[in-house]
């Protein structure tokens, strides 16, 4: 809901206090002000001027010169390019030295050789949006009236010199979607009273009840519909004052009667409708549910097929409007309309809000009717519009009101102790405080003892029990006023468990490592759901999915994070890791419920390093990914329990990937994905991993121990071992240390050679063994007794021959 403060004004007493002030008081009591707008900040300069003559650009067909009087002492010349410039017109001048929206600072120029001081402006072009600027200044400058004077403010005129808050209104607060339901909120809160509207209307000879007969079938749907007939109807433009205050709450300008309307709508919160009574086709008003398949042609000219569940108004044989949501096209204002039809009605919420969902219609009037109108504005309303169309279009009020009036609900009425508001709300408020606020409010109180029953006004249809009256005086006493009290009972400090203090630990290494954190959906589609899973399990499908984009929980969150490397490679950042902590989801064949289990996965592609003024560049591979998990393992205190094995795995490259293992038990795996995957994705070569967190984190680790620094030298051997080529390193490493006992301290890979000069079949592997003694200084004889162990080890064991 958008609010004028100048048009508040009206209604109630704001002392001069500011907007930004009203809207913090506004939101501390209940009613959240998203933000407050002045409509002409940062614009100036901007005055009306008078076309006093106007005629063609000599050098330009499209552009005329303009002689405009700004109110001084001699009209300025001025080029213009909008077709609708003309003598005599009163338009809106932004003269030299002016600023409009953006910062767009006007100054003298020359236009294909003529001098231009200033510039004659559009409603655009003062900040207005296109959709709200009347039709016939849609595609031009804006004239003013007439009598507008010389050189006034035209950013006041057109009341730009507003500030307009903007309400975030709950579902329940419907009686704020109007002017008058805010002026009563804006009053409670600031103790002030409400200047209501007092339209007066001079009724003619002639009665409407002659003119216009109302019958309703559907009681239930529309209990009070109500009837006015105004003739001799001038359609024109409205004023200009009710013009700007449509376009500052997003409505659109048409004519004088339609205006009228949506002002009424904004003002009451009553919707209204104007039909033109000569178009209507009879003297009958009938309001029913449509027949199956019967058809309307609504203002938006567009043919809609209806069905028993909506709610027309008809004109005892056709429907002419769509109830609640949009007149029909046979009986709208037009230009030659002199006799008004006026509607004001109460229509329940349910058939609206089919109508309106069904056929894709949602507006301003349905949009009050769904949350609910005040019954007992459906006459005031009316009377206020029939009073407005008197005035600004010469309209002939006939005398009464035509209605049909079946309403039978009574104003809410509800009973709270003094107690209970204390006793919820944690304050000491006396009667006669909790008195006033239901005064401010505008509530009858009945008090017997410690008793206040209150009798609820209409317009505010969200107070029906006693918690909703408790609210009410929490939140005009003042939130910021409650007391603050801590929980009471015995507690214990939060701490951190061993496995949550484990998982903090992960995720601060590995974004340590240069990995960004994703959070991806649990939710995927059928052809995803499986793949990459650790462990493979029939997915599971929801009973009601919201697409089949995501219909089955994960089993592997390797396809989510791919998805993300792709939207960012598509946006040109191709050189990016990301890990995700998250759950996946197995089926349990004698549960309804699935296992959940955490698990931890990662995904990099791309440049690891870009050192370009080094020239050094380092794409990702394996051995990068691997050595993230090999820190992270270590970080853990996991590195001796840890194994790699080679794996073959759906949608893995062959011969880069790897089983990791924990105590001997697979835990997940590690490698690049396989290049006609890449390709799929639009992806470089891309490396990920996914892991058991559960397992990871509850695997037992060793107390942390300290070992003196060796005060003697170490002794290394290096040896290269020609063994068959489905034999791995992994392998020969195990037998190797399995093999030189506690002397052998180190071992590791440094170099495979598989070249030509290599026997068919074969593959040579050279490791580097480090010998140690941290209690004396080994001899040769020592380290060689323990080196002949593992040479003759590997040769039986893996049949390794040492390499010439």
């Amino acid at each position: 809901m958008f609010v004028s403060y100048k048009w508040l004004q009206e209604y109630v007493d704001l002392d001069g206090m500011t907007a930004e002030e009203l809207a913090d008081k506004i939101t501390k009591s209940g009613i959240e002000v998203e933000g407050v707008e002045l409509l002409n900040d940062g614009m100036k300069g901007i005055v009306v001027g008078h076309v006093v003559e106007r005629e063609q650009h000599p050098n330009a067909d499209k552009l005329s010169k303009c002689q405009v009087d700004l109110g001084g002492e001699a009209p300025v010349q001025i080029i213009c390019g909008a077709p609708n410039v003309a003598q005599g017109q009163k338009v809106a001048v932004a003269t030299v030295g002016a600023v409009l929206p953006g910062n767009f600072k006007i100054k003298k120029a020359k236009l294909r050789g003529e001098e231009s001081n200033g510039m004659i402006c559009s409603l655009q072009e003062l900040g207005i949006e296109s959709k709200l600027v009347a039709k016939e200044y849609s595609e031009g400058i804006f004239v003013f009236p007439s009598d507008t004077e010389v050189g006034q403010d035209a950013l006041a005129l057109l009341n730009r010199d507003d500030h307009i808050l903007e309400l975030s209104l709950t579902p329940n607060r419907a009686d704020a979607l109007s002017m008058l339901g805010v002026a009563y909120e804006v009053a409670a809160i600031l103790g002030k009273e409400v200047k209501l509207p007092q339209p007066k209307v001079e009724a003619s000879s002639e009665k409407a009840s002659d003119y216009i007969k109302v019958s309703v079938e559907a009681n239930e749907d529309n209990p009070i519909y109500t009837a006015k007939v105004i003739k001799n109807v001038k359609i024109g433009p409205s004023p200009l004052w009710m013009q700007t205050r449509l376009m500052a709450a997003g409505i659109r300008p048409h004519n004088n009667v339609v205006d009228i309307t949506n002002y009424i709508l904004l003002e009451y919160g009553q919707p209204l409708h104007a039909f033109d009574y000569d178009r209507f086709g009879s003297k009958e008003v009938l309001v029913r549910r449509a027949h199956q398949g019967e058809e309307i042609v609504t203002l938006d000219d567009a043919k809609r097929t209806l069905t028993a569940d909506h709610l027309v108004i008809t004109n005892g044989s056709v429907p002419v409007a769509l109830a609640g949501v949009m007149g029909g096209a046979n009986s709208e204002v037009q230009a030659d309309t002199t006799t008004v039809l006026l509607e004001s009605a109460y229509f329940s919420g349910g058939v609206i809000r089919k109508a309106s969902k069904d056929h894709g219609l949602r507006s301003e009037a349905s949009t009050r009717y769904e949350k609910g109108v005040d019954p007992n504005r459906v006459r005031l309303a009316a009377e206020r519009a029939a009073a407005l169309i008197a005035e600004y279009a010469g309209g002939e009020v006939l005398e009464g009101t035509v209605e049909v009036d079946t309403y039978t609900a009574e104003p809410a009425v509800v009973s709270i102790t003094l107690e209970k508001i204390n006793k919820v709300i944690g304050t000491q408020l006396t009667l006669e405080e909790v008195q006033d606020i239901f005064a401010k409010l505008k509530f009858e109180v009945v008090t017997d003892n410690d008793l206040l029953t209150v009798t609820v006004p209409t317009r505010r249809g969200d107070i029906t029990i006693e918690e909703d009256l408790i609210e009410e005086v929490a939140r005009l006493y003042g939130y910021d006023k409650l007391p603050m009290t801590l929980p009471v009972g015995e507690t214990a400090p939060g701490y951190l468990t061993d496995y949550q203090q484990k998982r903090r630990v992960v995720r601060r290494f590995l974004e340590g490592a240069g990995l960004y954190q994703a959070v991806t959906y649990s939710l995927t589609s059928a052809d995803k759901a499986a793949q990459f899973a650790i462990e493979n399990r029939e997915p599971i499908r929801l009973a009601m999915p919201m697409s089949e984009e995501r219909s089955m929980l994960r089993l592997s969150i390797v396809p989510q994070l791919l998805e993300a490397l792709k939207y960012n490679t598509a946006r040109q950042i191709d050189s990016i890791g990301l890990y995700e902590v998250g759950a996946v989801f197995l089926a349990n064949d004698n549960e309804v419920l699935p296992e959940e289990r955490e698990h931890v996965a990662g995904a990099i592609t791309g440049l690891w390093h870009a050192h370009s003024w080094q020239g050094e560049k380092k794409p990702v591979d394996f051995f990068v990914l691997k050595g993230i998990l090999e820190g992270l393992f270590a970080k853990l205190g996991l590195t001796d329990k840890v194994e790699y094995r080679q794996a073959a795995i759906d949608r893995m490259h062959p011969g880069r990937t790897a089983a990791v293992l924990l105590n001997g038990q697979e835990i997940g795996f590690v490698g690049q994905i396989h290049p006609s995957v890449q390709k799929d994705l639009d992806l470089k070569d891309t490396l990920v991993f996914e892991l058991s967190l559960s397992a990871i984190l509850a695997a037992a680790t060793e107390p942390l121990t300290f070992e003196a620094i060796p005060r003697y030298p170490s002794i290394t051997r290096d040896i290269a071992l020609v063994v068959d080529k489905e034999k791995t390193a992994f392998e020969l490493e195990q037998i190797i240390v399995a093999a030189g006992g506690t002397l052998l301290k180190d071992v590791h890979v440094f170099d495979l050679y598989e070249g030509e000069r290599m026997e068919q079949g074969k593959k040579s592997i050279a490791f580097s063994l480090k010998y140690f003694d941290p209690e004396r200084t080994l001899t040769d004889e020592d380290v060689t007794k323990a080196h002949d162990k593992v040479l003759t080890a590997v040769k039986e064991q893996a049949g390794a021959v040492l390499r010439g």
